[in-house]
């Protein structure tokens, strides 16, 4: 019986979260290295029809097509959806949240005898496969007060927590995790970034440019203030000549940031909402600059943004606004243009600058694109892997 590499999320699949973009593309990079890794997740039921999900919950199988092409899956992956009952999930009786039942139920009833390595962000899920003996990788990106347990993180069995960030490296061992124990990695980009896709950059210029001569600038990610999505559509009202797009957020901040134009008068920005990976690639090579702002902050303090990975990988010119987990690239030349943050007329002007000085190529910057291979999702697991104890490592096939 093959023994698996499970890559877990107590999310629902497919969303549009930074967060799970990040598992899902772990576990994928994982199968195209030839380990036999799931993406496993919870799949919300109406009621308890179909007791045979219940019986034989875990069933690793072929994503479904909206799943591979909403996080842009190979094919070496495979899934497993934990079937949660709908009205769990609507409860707060002790035990019944849906972690806890993915961790002491599915796991040690279904999972243990098939599971060789668990990689995981659920806390919970770590401490379950701990005590049910399966070695265990942590991902923890974001500052949190919570103590870890002396008898999870000193156990033999718990290998290995990442984070993205030295702050974050810093407050997690203020709070118990040994230093041995923990390490700072980037996140990565999908090799399809890379893929040159000259056709459909084409047709999404044609779409959403009025004119030859217009520029087309590109931000891709969550519509969030902290992002600087404010700084940029007021950069936008000072270059009325160009056209501002922007991939990423639900419907409730497309809804609220196209209010926001229309208030102000700003009709040269449009919001696309979340673009499906299969698609952004193309999105991403059809600009002529991709922008990166964002605000200082707590969260410029650890974020390792997937999307400045994906724009290095494009080709295209970046802007960039200087934040502290960014600043080790600065000497790498790979970002045409840096700007101070929170200012939106120092963006606006080298957003200007840029267009001059990096006209776009269809064929793409070859310095970005041979710089960020280096952060593969592929390479990220090869290097996460090799703090694991070789005893415990998961098996590796053909890739």
């Amino acid at each position: 019986m093959t023994k698996h590499y499970i890559f877990f999320t107590r999310n629902t699949l497919p969303q549009p979260r930074a967060d799970l973009v990040q598992v899902a593309n772990c576990a994928n990079a994982a199968a195209n290295l030839g380990y036999a890794s799931v993406l496993t997740y919870l799949k919300q039921q109406p009621n308890w029809l179909y007791p045979q999900e219940w019986l034989e919950p875990f069933k690793p199988q072929q994503p479904e097509e909206n799943l591979s092409q909403f996080y842009n899956l190979q094919d070496k992956l495979q899934v497993a959806a934990l079937p949660i009952p709908w009205a769990l999930t609507r409860t707060h009786i002790k035990g019944c949240d849906s972690s806890t039942i993915a961790s002491k139920y599915y796991l040690p009833l279904f999972m243990r005898s098939r599971t060789q390595l668990v990689h995981t962000r659920d806390w919970n899920f770590v401490k379950a496969a701990i005590k049910n003996g399966i070695p265990a990788i942590y991902e923890h990106h974001h500052h949190e007060s919570k103590q870890f347990e002396p008898e999870i993180v000193h156990h033999p069995l718990f290998q290995i927590a990442v984070t993205v960030a030295d702050t974050v490296r810093d407050t997690m061992i203020a709070h118990g995790m040994p230093p041995e124990k923990v390490v700072k990695l980037h996140n990565g980009f999908n090799q399809l970034f890379l893929k040159r896709q000259p056709e459909q950059a084409q047709i999404w210029r044609q779409k959403l440019l009025s004119h030859d001569q217009q520029k087309l600038m590109v931000y891709s990610g969550a519509l969030h203030p902290f992002k600087g999505v404010d700084l940029l559509v007021e950069a936008a009202k000072s270059l009325p000549e160009e056209q501002f797009v922007l991939a990423g957020g639900d419907e409730a901040q497309v809804s609220s940031y196209r209010t926001l134009c229309q208030q102000q008068q700003i009709f040269n920005v449009k919001f696309l909402g979340y673009v499906v990976h299969q698609d952004l690639a193309s999105l991403l090579q059809a600009a002529d600059v991709l922008v990166h702002p964002h605000c200082l902050g707590k969260a410029a303090t650890f974020t390792s943004p997937l999307k400045f990975f994906d724009y290095m990988a494009s080709g295209t010119p970046i802007v960039s606004t200087e934040i502290p987990p960014l600043m080790e690239f600065k000497s790498a030349g790979v970002v045409a243009g840096w700007c101070e943050p929170d200012q939106a007329i120092a963006l606006a002007s080298t957003l200007q600058r840029v267009l001059e000085s990096h006209p776009r190529r269809s064929e793409g910057y070859s310095d970005s694109m041979a710089f960020v291979q280096q952060f593969s999702w592929e390479n990220r697991i090869v290097k996460i892997l090799s703090y694991v104890e070789e005893s415990l490592q998961p098996t590796c096939f053909s890739p």
